[in-house]
């Protein structure tokens, strides 16, 4: 009879120590269990991609065209009659109508003015270096200081021009009437007056520019 009793009380003590390690080893698991779980079910956190920043395209300047300060001068000239100073160099102006003109001190050198119209145009100091006034009318206008070294002036109407100190150096004159023209205190030194009509004295003055 006791060993039935003892063998009962051992079978009951196993059965409570495997409850109570079953019963361990759940709330031990549950932590574990409930950790996998929020991460199974938390969305896993992406990274932070930063927005792509298109740049602007440069702004194009706009195109800017040369403007040539002679053809402006040009047409301001041939639109006002008057370019006081101006620069013309080189300016082409064969035959225009600059009659009475303002062009006091403007810059004509090397222009091309042949045959053009310039009776009683103001071009006091301005600088006719090497400018082509062959046959053109000069008459009556006021070159009083200008510039004409080595000008050709040949057949050009000089009639009642002033040319008082005006350089006039190795200028071709040839076939000018300068009989009217005021040449007081300019320079014709080496200036060709072949066939030129000269005021009295002008002669004795240059004898060997006469050919």
């Amino acid at each position: 009879m006791n060993k039935l009793t003892s063998k009962k009380l051992a079978s009951w003590i196993l059965s409570a120590v495997f409850l109570a390690f079953v019963a361990v080893f759940s709330l031990l698991d549950q932590p574990y269990a409930l950790a996998q779980s929020q991460s199974e079910t938390l969305p896993t956190p992406t990274e932070s991609v930063p927005p792509t920043v298109v740049s602007p395209a440069p702004a194009t300047p706009p195109t800017m065209w040369a403007v040539d300060p002679v053809a402006a001068n040009v047409r301001r000239l041939l639109t006002t009659n008057e370019c006081v100073g101006c620069n013309l160099y080189e300016a082409q102006l064969e035959g225009a109508n600059l009659q009475s003109a303002n062009l006091e001190g403007a810059n004509l050198q090397k222009a091309e003015l042949e045959k053009a119209n310039l009776q009683g145009t103001n071009l006091q100091a301005a600088d006719l270096r090497e400018v082509d006034l062959s046959k053109a009318n000069i008459a009556g206008a006021n070159l009083a200081g200008a510039n004409l070294y080595d000008a050709d002036l040949e057949a050009a109407n000089l009639q009642g021009t002033n040319l008082s100190g005006a350089n006039l150096q190795k200028a071709d004159l040839q076939k000018t009437n300068l009989a009217t023209a005021n040449i007081q205190g300019a320079n014709l030194l080496g200036a060709d007056l072949e066939d030129a009509v000269v005021p009295p004295g002008m002669m004795a003055q240059y004898p060997y520019q006469y050919q």
